[in-house]
């Protein structure tokens, strides 16, 4: 009995979990989850700094400019590959950060949104495709690489599930929206769209703040059940 007891302090509870994490994860998942994310950081590196070379190259602004719009996901999954399973602390300071990265780049949606209205962009039809084509296959690329951890609990899983699913539905909207919107001559489709990726990033945020508060007390009543059982 003591040395049951002793291993549920440690962690390890019955469900099998991996120790060091906010919320209990199997080790199997725990690396399998780390491999695909440090995939999924340095992959959209390499893409965003080979984007960043060829605009600079043929002196294209608005590929620059998208280039370097892929700093926020480098941040997300870098942050969440350096600090899964580090220990419960670290993984849900992660997991605010991410969802610190998240609310800032609603802002910054929002802030776009403002800039586009006072100061109307002209259209660079081979850049906006590219960009669109690009960041569709990736976004869905990474969806369907996290699929498999979608339900899992941990606030970190939790965290670069959510930027995956909003990734998928703001880069499709905005191909299919947004292209579309800047090639008519009304542009309030996406302006409208704009509002909602930004409330998209924001709704993320509050998720992944409840995750992290709802860890701890999870934690306790796991400790009590096994304590009564």
């Amino acid at each position: 009995m003591d040395g049951r007891h002793k291993g549920d302090h440690d962690g390890q509870r019955a469900t099998g979990g991996e120790p060091g994490h906010a919320a209990p994860v199997d080790p199997k998942v725990a690396r399998a989850y780390r491999l695909t994310i440090w995939g999924i950081a340095l992959g959209i590196l390499i893409f965003a700094g080979n984007v960043v070379l060829w605009a600079l190259a043929i002196g294209n602004n608005q590929l620059f400019k998208d280039g370097v719009d892929w700093v926020y996901d480098v941040a997300l999954y870098g942050i969440a590959a350096l600090v899964f399973g580090r220990d419960e602390r670290a993984e849900k300071v992660a997991a605010l950060g991410i969802g610190a990265v998240m609310a800032v780049a609603g802002l910054h949606t929002l802030y776009d949104l403002w800039d586009k209205i006072m100061r109307p962009r002209p259209i660079e039809v081979f850049a906006l495709g590219f960009s669109a084509a690009s960041a569709i296959l990736i976004a869905y690329l990474i969806i369907g690489v996290l699929w498999r951890f979608r339900a899992e609990s941990n606030p970190v899983i939790k965290a670069t599930w959510l930027s995956s699913r909003n990734d998928a539905i703001s880069t499709t909207g905005f191909a299919l929206l947004g292209l579309g919107a800047r090639l008519l001559p009304v542009r309030w489709p996406e302006y409208l769209f704009d509002v909602f990726v930004a409330f998209l990033c924001f709704q993320a945020t509050w998720a992944i703040w409840r995750a992290t508060r709802q860890s701890p007390d999870r934690t306790k009543v796991e400790a009590k059940e096994d304590y009564s059982s």
